[in-house]
């Protein structure tokens, strides 16, 4: 549990500084600090759960920080939903998709493959550094949404995993 005082030290951190919004990871807990509502999501939020971690973005700063939300529940899930109760793997970061290592190499993980959590999905390249995604849950990879070399955005859907 990640205790009030590091949280109001982080927003005052946040407040004094050029970024608009920042997410970190401490303890298990996913802490995400926004100073405008269209940054990512609103007002800051404390989620339990997620291992991706996204660099901070610089913007302008805003006139005042927003208020601090704390909620101990899951996110929601969007509507409309994944098919078949299978789970959305993110893109955590801007970047270029990798499916494999190298070019010519095997991919990490296809259609029809089993994955467990720590297993290599992808690389998504971000400002010349080369980030691997790994599985959170223990499934079978059901769609792969994005081709090789792609363009991808934060929060877009690369694959679909069948929890097993």
């Amino acid at each position: 549990m990640i205790d009030l005082d590091f949280i109001q030290a982080l927003i005052r951190a946040v407040d004094e500084s050029s970024l608009d919004n920042v997410e970190i990871e401490r303890g298990g807990t996913r802490i995400r600090l926004s100073k405008t509502a269209d940054g990512a999501g609103g007002a800051p939020v404390l989620m339990p759960g997620s291992s991706s971690e996204t660099p901070p973005a610089p913007a302008p700063p805003a006139p005042a920080p927003a208020p601090v939300a704390v909620s101990e529940a899951p996110a929601a899930p969007e509507p409309g939903g994944t098919p078949h109760n299978w789970v959305d793997v993110k893109s955590p970061m801007v970047g270029t998709f990798y499916r494999a290592p190298s070019p010519g190499a095997e991919p990490f993980t296809d259609v029809g493959r089993r994955v467990s959590p720590g297993d290599a999905l992808c690389i998504i390249e971000a400002m010349k550094l080369m980030n691997e995604l790994e599985a959170e849950v223990t499934g079978t990879v059901r769609e792969v949404l994005v081709e090789n070399g792609e363009p991808v955005e934060y929060g877009q859907v690369l694959f679909r995993v069948e929890p097993a």
